[in-house]
């Protein structure tokens, strides 16, 4: 036997929002799918031992929701949940953006594989691989800037450039 939570005229309540849930769900070409980690707050319990809940989240900027989210795993972190997350999800025409703890060979192949294209945060302690991305956009062959932005932040101002390259670099 099924049991579903009913409208006061009988209605099947799962069935009556499927719909208004999927239209808001669907994305358009170019949605922006930021991927972040977050401890969920108070799950932390000392007194009995529970160590704090990571989640990690897949965000749609433009329709404002939130597409799915996985447990980090116990004694893991968020380079083994992303690629769980992205496999729940239609990447087709999306970017996917996540910060430097997700830039990972096998996160933008999933992203690829799956029909996205990614923006991936790198930061000066991946060592080589900072190193030879730093070296190919500042050299000759190097994309123009698409965008400068300047960030008045923290009492700092830090200028923002976006250079974008669709080549692929064997390494």
């Amino acid at each position: 036997m099924v049991f579903c939570p009913t409208t006061p005229s009988g209605m099947c309540l799962p069935r009556l929002i499927r719909k208004p849930l999927a239209d808001l769900a669907n994305l358009m070409s170019g949605e922006v799918i930021a991927i972040d980690g977050k401890t969920v707050q108070r799950s932390l319990d000392r007194a009995s031992g529970q160590s704090a809940i990571y989640r990690v989240s897949a965000w749609a900027h433009q329709n404002n929701l939130v597409l799915g989210q996985v447990k980090v795993d116990d004694k893991s972190n968020e380079v083994t949940a992303i690629p769980k997350l992205l496999a729940q999800l239609d990447l087709t025409g999306t970017v996917v953006t996540i910060d430097a703890m997700g830039c990972q060979t096998v996160i933008a192949q999933q992203s690829i594989d799956q029909k996205g294209d990614y923006v991936l945060s790198l930061k000066g302690n991946q060592g080589n691989l900072h190193e030879d991305v730093a070296a190919w956009f500042t050299s000759k062959l190097a994309p123009a800037v698409r965008s400068v932005d300047r960030d008045a932040d923290h009492e700092r101002i830090e200028p923002r450039s976006v250079c974008v390259s669709d080549d692929k670099v064997d390494t």
